[in-house]
């Protein structure tokens, strides 16, 4: 539990820190969004590129961001074996009774790895690694002003997603805790079934949760006694505005998106 990193700050001193955290937010859904209009090995051989380069920039040791791959590792093998044996083409490599494997299969399989590797490392660098939770939850509130006039609350609503980002390492802190006390009480959670193993984490479950509502009841009490009220009359402490590197970051995304769509264009090697 102590490898995971998700939502962890890591401070130092890069040109991707540097940037406005209202941009880092707008590069982070940009990148999401390349990673899906990408179809073909170029493409996707040029975002994973894109993204090594942004690790660089950013002053982030590599193993840093890789622990934060360490908790979806379940997930991108099932969505590998899904794509692999659910996905027919005209390539057929490997045939025994029901099961048939594809060229077609292999390539999905790898594209979709690739794909979900790219969303967690683009969102993990741009937002949690490089930016500060009260940088984050100025720049969620400002890019939703504009629905503040029809009443939604958007300050409350950036201020959860700041707090549960910021609890998250908090909470695998306590669940090892909790795994280390119930071990030396003699629970076992490596053998047995799967049901067995399932039964082993009621231990650990009901702490946590009592844990985590007396953390948030603790939370609010914490902001009544400040006198927090909201965002109504609130002011900003720092003012930001755009920069250069900002306009510059821009258009760096605005090339890297342009080359995707051109290499789309092209359908130079397998397309999806």
């Amino acid at each position: 539990m102590k490898s995971v990193a998700m939502g962890q700050y890591y401070a130092a001193e890069s040109p991707i820190h540097r940037l406005d955290a209202r941009t880092k937010v707008v590069l982070a859904i940009l990148y999401i969004v390349l990673s899906f209009v990408c179809t073909n090995v170029l493409s996707f051989a040029l975002l994973l590129v894109s993204g090594i380069f942004v690790i660089l920039m950013s002053c982030v040791p590599i193993k840093i961001v890789l622990r934060a791959l360490k908790p979806i590792i379940i997930i991108i093998i099932i969505t590998a074996f899904i794509n692999i044996f659910m996905t027919t083409g005209e390539s057929l490599l490997f045939e025994w009774k029901f099961i048939k494997i594809y060229k077609e299969g292999l390539f999905n399989a790898a594209f979709m790895a690739v794909r979900i590797i790219i969303m967690i490392i683009g969102a993990s660098i741009f937002l949690t690694y490089t930016t500060t939770p009260i940088d984050l939850t100025d720049a969620i509130e400002r890019l939703l002003l504009p629905l503040k006039k029809i009443r939604v609350p958007v300050h409350e609503f950036a201020m959860m997603m700041t707090i549960a980002l910021r609890f998250i390492p908090t909470l695998v802190d306590e669940t090892d805790k909790i795994m280390s006390a119930q071990k030396a009480r003699g629970v076992d959670f490596e053998s047995g079934g799967l049901i067995k193993k399932a039964k082993a984490l009621i231990p650990i479950l009901i702490p946590l949760f009592v844990s985590s509502f007396r953390r948030a009841d603790e939370l609010a009490t914490a902001m009544e006694s400040r006198c927090y009220h909201g965002g109504n009359g609130r002011t900003k402490m720092t003012v930001t505005h755009l920069r250069a590197a900002d306009l510059f970051a821009f258009f760096l995304m605005t090339a890297l998106g342009a080359s995707i769509v051109i290499f789309n264009i092209l359908n130079i090697g397998y397309t999806m």
